[in-house]
């Protein structure tokens, strides 16, 4: 077979391998043929492009050419020509294809034309195979290397912190229940509740909804770090911002401060974005017209300013705007939005918790810019978060975007300890359960600040994609776990 000759499209295109005889292995995208010549289009995955192969009848069978249908996965070997036609240079003149998997063209579910996501997303397993999805799976790939890149460069350290616990680092308790009980016998303990000792790990556990807390242990040790890894949340909503199976980048940082935190999360933003304009030219092309035609679909004043590439660069090139959430309130309650009646959920109060809507209003109508929101009320905020001194608020930072709302959310973390168990009272969280968590606070405390990045919602805005169950391989929703 020598599948150790093989070559990828994307090295074919980059390199001039006029002359050469190749092998090419991929799957075919269309074929078209007249008596003469069919013309196959191949795609293995290594670039959106399709890599043109011509089929001379009188050297490849008619039973072979009958098998290059939409679909079918196929070894070819020929030699590199320049092409006659428009599109690409070269071309592959075949001097053998062997079928490696045929598809039923009466029942290959992708034909050469346009689907629906909805229709895709029934079919997951296959949709990567599509440009759309080929291209979002690519970007998101690089998007992911330049996490670790951006991180490792600067000297942090990455640590895997658990996916099963028994804490909730959130407060919300929604979360995944996680037993090997047998759930039509549960043992009760004698209140008549269930006997979590004889569960696997001996008391309540379930599936993380973030990495902070451990990881603000490890930076207590190590400095700089930052954990990448899936988290969950049993919230059963069904919008296009939601999953129940995500993945979160989490850094911890010993000896920042708030403004500190502002400054690494701005450049880290800057930093992956302008690496996936870098390294993703051509997939970000693709989805930046798909986009544009997705707009044109839109009444006039629904459609967005800026194409996808424009939007990408103009968030690299700009200094994100900082203020506090006292005076977005103010704003947005003067707003002549708010005094039509244009919000769903209004602003009158201090103490309002922002929606999407509110935040998108900040970034894309008053300052056309990303925007920086810091110092929230301490009630609608997470109890780890450091209490400033007016006694209302918090050290808390949201990093809002065009189109997407928030992106980042972090804090310069609550290192005294009095503070900390305090408000953990007030909140009603058990100070027994997060004992080693406090322990950072009794040995050795210090400033430390920290954020989280929803890693979907980082691609769905480099992608320009409108729904989060599309930038991630196998979406986890509220009715669906499919693959």
């Amino acid at each position: 077979m020598a599948f150790n000759k093989r070559v990828k499209i994307k090295a074919v295109l980059d390199q001039n391998l006029i002359g050469q005889e190749i092998t090419l292995m991929g799957w075919v995208r269309t074929k078209r043929s007249n008596k003469n010549v069919s013309f196959i289009a191949l795609n293995d995955g290594s670039i959106i492009t399709n890599y043109q192969v011509v089929a001379d009848p009188n050297l490849i069978s008619e039973e072979i050419l009958k098998k290059c249908s939409t679909g079918a996965c196929l070894k070819v070997s020929g030699i590199v020509v320049e092409s006659q036609g428009a599109g690409q240079s070269s071309e592959l003149h075949a001097k053998s294809i062997e079928i490696l998997g045929e598809a039923d063209p009466e029942k290959f579910p992708l034909q050469p034309k346009k689907h629906s996501l909805e229709f895709l997303r029934d079919i997951a397993h296959l949709r990567m195979r599509t440009n759309t999805f080929g291209a979002v799976f690519r970007v998101r790939h690089a998007l992911a290397f330049a996490v670790h890149k951006y991180f490792n460069d600067r000297g942090f350290f990455y640590i895997h912190t658990p996916i099963i616990t028994a804490s909730d680092a959130e407060g919300a308790g929604e979360m995944f229940r996680v037993t090997t009980l047998d759930l039509k016998n549960l043992p009760k303990d004698e209140a008549g509740g269930i006997d979590f000792k004889q569960d696997f790990f001996e008391k309540e556990t379930n599936l993380t909804v973030s990495g902070q807390l451990e990881g603000e242990l490890a930076a207590m040790a190590l400095g700089e770090i930052y954990t990448f890894g899936p988290t969950f949340r049993a919230e059963n909503s069904n919008t296009t911002r939601h999953l129940a199976e995500f993945w979160m980048i989490e850094p911890e940082m010993a000896f920042y401060d708030a403004e500190d935190n502002q400054n690494l999360a701005e450049d880290f933003l800057k930093y992956v974005i302008n690496y996936a304009l870098e390294n993703c030219a051509e997939d970000l092309q693709f989805l930046d017209q798909r986009a544009a035609d997705e707009e044109k679909a839109k009444p006039a004043e629904q459609r967005a300013e800026l194409g996808l590439i424009e939007k990408l660069k103009f968030v690299v090139e700009n200094d994100f705007v900082r203020l506090t959430y006292t005076e977005a309130i103010d704003i947005l309650r003067n707003s002549n939005h708010n005094k039509k009646k244009k919000f769903q959920y209004l602003i009158d109060s201090w103490g309002a918790d922002l929606q999407s809507e509110h935040e998108r209003y900040l970034v894309e109508k008053h300052f056309k810019k990303p925007v920086i929101l810091t110092d929230y009320p301490k009630e609608i905020k997470a109890f780890y978060m450091r209490q400033n001194e007016d006694g209302k608020t918090v050290a808390a930072m949201d990093i809002l975007f065009p189109g997407i709302g928030e992106i980042v959310g972090g804090s310069q973390r609550e290192e005294r300890l009095d503070r900390l168990t305090q408000r953990m009272q007030e909140m009603h969280i058990p100070e027994e359960e997060l004992w080693w968590y406090l322990d950072t606070r009794r040995f050795g405390a210090n400033p430390h600040a920290g954020f989280g990045l929803g890693f979907e919602r980082m691609v769905l805005f480099v992608t320009g994609m409108g729904n989060i169950r599309d930038v991630i391989a196998f979406p986890r929703t509220p009715g669906n776990a499919e693959f």
